[in-house]
This record gives structure tokens, sequence and C-alpha cells, in this order.
């Protein structure tokens, strides 16, 4: 027999596990679809096991009515247990399109590739499976205790949910963290089937309630009109029906007081268009809120966690069954590879955890766009439903057109996009200055300059990544002052020397690549000065020619760093003026835009954490009073940066810490610097205290910038773990951010801009090549690296 989980296939031949002198058993705590499958699973790759499954509800008490299971799903099922997957096939039901219905307009974008069909009948499909193979189903049965079957089986399988009450046994190991979020929501059905997956936006007095709804089973081919419904499985067919809203949302509206059965109908009258007047029902379900459950391990001795005990997935991106169903296929895989029990439960974990992290990754982005949908109403409309499609990251712009190019050409027409240009490639303008295209090359120390004067490494550093076509090149953080260095090689505009040096780069910029802006960045390293370069050991102390520290307060970064000397009140104008002269130093120099750096825990930035400001004074405690000093700052650098020419902020959003700054905190800094004048904010993160715990992962930190543009109403540049330009065509057109800024992708590419442009077939003027290297503006023939990738479907 031969196992698919993914690419991956298995050889053939069982090779179970050793157990002795006898067959494996298993006991199953739990009869959702993840254990019922995995019992299945393993009674068919080895008939002697003796596999029981427990479950507390009769077999028909489910909660829910349909599941989505994605295409790479059913292929391993297919290959896994090919009768499961002919009586799934026989009543699935398929769709390629999805409704975006919001402000009364209706916008439909096709090619997804859905399959859907109830829980009920899916239940029954394995219920039948299990008892043809042998496997023992125990209903209304509640399982012994976790320890008294682990004593007597050589597996137990704990199926048993959110609320897994065996993952709670034994939370000293497992130690899970549950976390439970902002929105109520109920499942739902409505006797007839939709034509599309519909989301449907409404907006009441109250606040905004959205719609989740999809087909999950056929009209009987043989119904008359006149027959009424009569159960989940009815001739009408019937959909699945999520209402959806924000807890605050749900109690404004008195949900809470209401009956179950006024409150559904309340929800059937606010969606009476889409429901077409038809009521909705609710069998067992109840109003809920979602919780992201996390491990960080999945097995004890002979236990193991599956499907939602071990991690839960947002409903949105349909992955809840999808996740439970491949963990089965790679549980039951992993036990016909490994030669026991614990490699076996080993290797599971070992395999499935970076899927999963991806996947909730992904469902927590989806999650939160629904939380905070109210930001993006006065979108347009079809830039509404593009942003709502690709929520996830995963649906990109890339591959929503290989699905449905009309759709993603009205979105870019919409946009402003001319015909043939990627959104990337649009112009941006920022006070005086008009940027050929949306691609920054992020700020990245160098640490190579002497004496803090930029020599040729910068000149050719900078001038590369000018020629590579992109809108805006950014220096390293030039510090104001040699005590504000990080480490002995960072550069600075507190010379004149050093001005000149910078001359030369911003003069080659221009007159080499007339198409591209070249932006400053000042500040001053503050607590997190005087260290070793970065491949000596980063945020390490010097050994040697140490030189003294100031901060915010008297904290040092990290066991074993400089404590530095609280600021007095004397020293923070000293320090200000260091500033403005440096933006002084860099007008004179030629550059087009100044970034002060409020990020990453230098200076500045120390002043806005209440994790790094311990002051007492004017200067620390409340919000206000920890912005005054930054804002003091921003304002006599704006005095003399001239007015013509553009200023950004850098913030770190969040600290990733607790009792840090974090996101609504990000929020209230980006609106006072954009109320002061700031014309963009470069939206960072973390770096601020050496515990942090960054939630790393694709795009990580534009959920942040994205936020930050809607609610402040200011342009962002969105930056950190962007990589291709696909991401970058998604972040523009939904909205999330204005500008891009990229790091790692210029320094193995420095013409990153430009190929990207060829590799899209762009040659428009937000990415014309220089004329000595215009014979290589076509891709090579081997094909491109940064493709979009293939038709995805809504479990992908």
């Amino acid at each position: 027999m031969r196992l698919r989980r993914g690419a991956r296939v298995t050889t053939d031949g069982p090779h179970p596990p050793t157990t002795g002198n006898h067959p494996l058993r298993v006991a199953i705590i739990g009869g959702g679809p993840g254990g019922l499958y995995a019992a299945a699973l393993l009674k068919r790759l080895d008939p002697a096991r003796d596999i029981t499954v427990w479950e507390r509800n009769a077999p028909d008490e489910t909660f829910g009515f349909g599941v989505v299971l994605s295409d790479e799903t059913l292929g391993g099922i297919e290959h896994a247990d090919p009768v499961v997957h002919e009586a799934l096939r026989r009543d699935f039901v398929r769709w390629d399109d999805i409704d975006i219905v919001h402000r009364g307009t209706r916008h439909r974008s096709g090619g997804h590739g859905f399959a859907a069909l109830g829980r009920h009948r899916l239940l029954e499909i394995l219920h039948e499976r299990c008892r043809s193979l042998g496997v023992r189903l125990r209903f209304r049965a509640e399982a012994p205790h976790p320890d008294a079957l682990s004593a007597e089986y050589d597996l137990v399988i704990a199926a048993d949910g959110v609320h897994s009450a065996t993952r709670e046994t034994y939370a000293h190991v497992f130690r899970p963290q549950v976390t439970e979020h902002r929105c109520r929501y109920i499942w739902l059905a409505a006797d007839f089937p939709f034509d599309a997956f519909r989301f449907e936006i409404a907006e009441t007095g109250h606040g905004v309630v959205q719609l989740h709804g999809y087909p999950y089973a056929r009209p009987s081919p043989d119904h008359h009109p006149s027959t009424r419904p009569s159960g989940p499985q009815n001739q009408l067919g019937a959909s699945t029906v999520i209402i959806e809203m924000r807890e605050e949302v749900w109690r404004a509206a008195g949900h809470g007081e209401l009956t179950p059965r006024e409150s559904v109908e309340r929800c059937a009258k606010l969606f009476a268009d889409a429901l077409r007047g038809r009521p909705l029902r609710s069998g067992n379900s109840a109003w809920t809120s979602f919780r992201t459950v996390v491990n960080d391990r999945w097995s004890h001795g002979n236990v193991v966690l599956l499907g939602d005990a071990a991690h839960t997935a947002h409903f949105s991106i349909g992955s809840g069954t999808k996740l439970a169903v491949e963990d089965a296929l790679a549980l039951a895989a992993c036990l016909e590879e490994q030669p026991d029990v614990p490699r076996a439960l080993a290797a599971y974990e070992e395999e499935r955890r970076p899927v999963v992290a991806s996947t909730q990754r992904a469902a927590r982005a989806s999650l939160e766009w629904f939380e905070n949908v109210r930001l993006y109403l006065r979108q347009p409309p079809r830039q509404f439903a593009f942003n709502l499609l690709t929520r996830s990251r995963r649906v990109t712009h890339g591959n929503l057109r290989l699905r449905d190019a009309r759709f993603t050409e009205s979105v870019e027409r919409e946009f402003g996009c001319p015909p043939g240009t990627p959104p990337m490639f649009t112009p941006f303008r920022l006070r005086g200055l008009t940027l050929r295209n949306r691609v920054v090359v992020s700020p990245m120390d160098m640490y190579s300059a002497a004496d803090g004067v930029p020599g040729d490494f910068h000149l050719v550093h900078l001038g590369a990544r000018a020629l590579g076509g992109a809108g805006l090149v950014m220096t390293e953080m030039v510090c104001v002052s040699p005590e504000g260095r990080i480490t002995p090689g960072c550069a600075g505009l507190y010379t004149g020397r050093q001005a000149e040096a910078w001359r030369r780069v911003t003069d080659f910029v221009h007159r080499q690549s007339p198409g591209t802006a070249i932006g400053v960045q000042l500040g001053h390293s503050g607590r997190k000065g005087s260290t070793k370069l970065m491949w000596e050991g980063i945020d390490e102390p010097l050994p040697t020619g140490n030189w003294p520290l100031v901060a915010a307060s008297p904290l040092p970064y990290k066991p074993g760093s400089q404590i530095p000397r609280e600021l007095s009140r004397a020293r923070l104008t000293d320090i200000r003026e260091q500033f403005t002269a440096a933006a002084w130093r860099a007008a004179r120099a030629g550059f087009d835009l100044l970034e002060l750096h409020c990020g990453h825990g230098y200076l500045l930035s120390g002043f806005l954490s209440p994790l790094t400001n311990h002051r007492t004074d004017a200067y620390g405690g409340s919000p206000e009073r920890r912005l005054r000093f930054p804002l003091e700052v921003f304002d006599a650098v704006r005095g003399v940066w001239p007015a013509e020419r553009p200023m950004t902020v850098r913030i770190s959003a969040t600290d990733w810490a607790d009792g840090g700054t974090g996101a609504e905190d990000a929020v209230e800094i980006a609106r006072a610097f954009a109320a002061h004048g700031a014309d963009a904010i470069d939206v960072s993160t973390g770096q601020v205290v050496a515990e942090e715990r960054p939630e790393f992962g694709r795009s990580y930190q534009t959920p942040f910038a994205d936020r930050i543009r809607h609610e402040v109403r200011v342009p962002v540049i969105a930056v950190g773990a962007i990589s291709s330009w696909d991401d970058v065509n998604s972040l523009i057109l939904a909205g999330r951010a204005d500008l891009c800024a990229l790091a790692r992708p210029h320094l193995y590419d420095p013409h990153w801009t430009l190929h990207a442009a060829a590799e899209q077939g762009y040659e428009g003027p937000g990415a014309s090549w220089p004329d000595p290297y215009r014979a290589g503006s076509r891709p090579p023939r081997t094909g491109r690296t940064d493709a979009p990738k293939p038709r995805l479907t809504l479990g992908d």
C-alpha cells in the first residue's frame, strides 16, 4: 500500500513499529473526522491492529454543517484509501467562484476550486468505513482516563477537540497556549445551495457583521418546488452560513439577551437578500469565540495529539477538518516508516509542525482581517474585494491573475495601473518627491565606514542598488554623533568631511540613475552603542575603545552590556541639536528624503517604549510624555529640512514582549508623528529589548503597517520578510502599504527591481534600465524563479 502526504510517497509494504509479540493496540479519544480517519487508516494498513474509538456523543450528533477539503487533501485520501475517496466524491459539491458583497455591490472572482460536503455525511462515511474494517466505535461513552489508556494500549491518539481533556491532563508536558479572539460567531445553515462561496458585509448601527457562506449539499434531482425542507440533507440542497461580528458589536446588538431562536432570526433578517428570504437553522450551534490552540509539544510517552487538540486554524480559510485529516495521514505513514512508536511520534511531529505553523500564520492573518474589517470599508469596491481575497497572504496578485485575469485586471484599472503596468511600478508622490515605483531598498547597516566617513564601499553598494531600479534607496542608519554610533564602523553626518563623502554618493545616484531617489536615515544608537561589528558579535560590547552610552533610562540592553547614563535635560537639548545639524548637512549633501529612526531600541525608540523608559520627569510615564522627546527631535529636524522634501519616521510597532509597545500603541505613535508633519511611517517591529519573542513569517510585519495606514490615514512603508515581487504587487494593490522596503533580497540581487520588471514583461517608465545595461533587460530563457504558484484551493 502507498500513503501520500502532499508530494511525499512512502515505500510499498507495511513496516509496523515494534510492540512486542502482539499487533499494535490503539485507543482513540474523540470520534470527529480526524480520529475516525486515523482509525480507518491504521486498521487498513494492518487488519490485525486492535483499534477502539471513544466518542461521548451519539453517531448523529455533530456541530456545524458543511466542511471544505482541498484538492491536496483529497489527493492524499485517494492514495491512502480509495474507498473513502469514492464515497466522498459521490457527495461532494464543487464550485469555482467567490462572491464578495459590500455596500450593495457584488464582485465575483472565479477559478478557485472548492469541494464541500455535509459534516454529518462525512462522519457517516467514516463510520461505515471503520465498521467495515473492524474498528470498534463506542458512542455515548466517555473514554477512560488517559493514564489508564496509556497503560493498556500501545498508542493513545487524543483527537478530542479544541477543549481537549487529554491536553489539559498533560498540560505540564504539552504546554498549551490558547488565545481567545475578538469576534463571536455561530454556525448556521440555509436550506438552499449558494452558487459561490459568499462573503457579505453588513454595516449596522451597532457595527460590522459578516456572513461566510458556501454550499455543501446539492439539490435532489427529483425535488419539486413545493417540497418543504425537512432536515440537514433536504431535497433543495443546503449551505453553511457562518455569522461573525466583534464581541462589542454582538453585545451592542443585544444577542446576549435574545433567545437562540430570536438571535438566529435577527441574523436571517439582516442578510435576507443573500438568503432569498429563507430562514436559518442552528442545529446544536451557539455563539462562541474562536480559540487558537498552539502546543509546545504534541506527544507525551505513547499519547499523541491530533487535529484541534494539537492546533486550530480559523474557519475563514477552511482548514480545521483539512488539518485533522492530514494529521491522520502523516501519523499513519510515520507509524509505518518508523521502527517503534516513540520514533514514529517524533517523526510525525517533525513533519507536521512546519506545515501547521504556516497554516496557522495564514489563518491568523485571515482572522485578524475579519476582526478589523471596519478599517477597509471605505476602500473602492474592487480593491476591497481584492483585499479580502488576499487577506491570508496565501492567495496573491500573481496566482489570482491565473485564476481570474479579468477580475484582477479590473482591480488594477480601478487602482490606476496603466495597461500592462504591475501595481509595484505605479508612481507614488511624497510631498515634492515623486517615486517612479513602490520599491524601497531598506536601510541596512554596513559597518564599513572609517571614522564615520562613507567610502568606496558605500558608493558601490548604494550606487549598485540605485542602478538596480528601485524607486528609493535608503542609506544605513547614519549617526548624528561619535557617541551615537552602534559600532566603530557606522557612518555619520556629524562632520563636514562626512557630508562631502555622502555628496559623492548622492551625485552618483542622481547622475547615473536619474529615476531613483536616495534617502538618509538619521539615528542615535542610545544604549545599543559601542558594540562589535555585526560579523564579530552582534550587540556584543567592544573589548577595548568603548565610549560612554546614554539613554532614556539607565538600563543595559542585555546582561553584560554597558549601563547607559540617563539623559539630563541639558543633554537632551544637545542631542536634539546634533540631529538638526546632521539634517542640515544631509540637505546640503543632496539627499531627497530624510527618515528619523525611532525604532529598534535605539535612542529615540528607547523613549517610546515603557520597557526602556522608566523616567519620572516630563519625558516619561504616560504615552504622551514618552513621545515628547522624539517629537521634539522630529520638529527640530523638520524645521531645517527643506520644505519640499519629504520626511518619514521608522518605528517599532511592537516590542514583541509583555508590557511593551503593541499594535494599538503604534497607531497612536504614528498618529502623533503624522500630526507633526511626517509624510509616511516606516513600520518595522522589535529589537527594542533582548528578551523579545517575535512571531516571524512571510510579510509578518505588514499587518502593523496595514492597520496604521487605515486608522491614521497616513502613507506607510511595509518592511519585513517581503521577498517576492508578487508579494509587493499584492500588498500595494490591496491597499495594505504604499511602499515596500526590502533588505536581504537587495543584498542577494542589487538589480532585484529591474529583474522583477523583466520577469513580468514590464518595460515602462517605472523600471527603466540604465543605457549600458539595456542589452540585459530580457530574462534568460531558463525561466523565472519568482513565478506565482499555480492555482490553489481554499484549504491550501
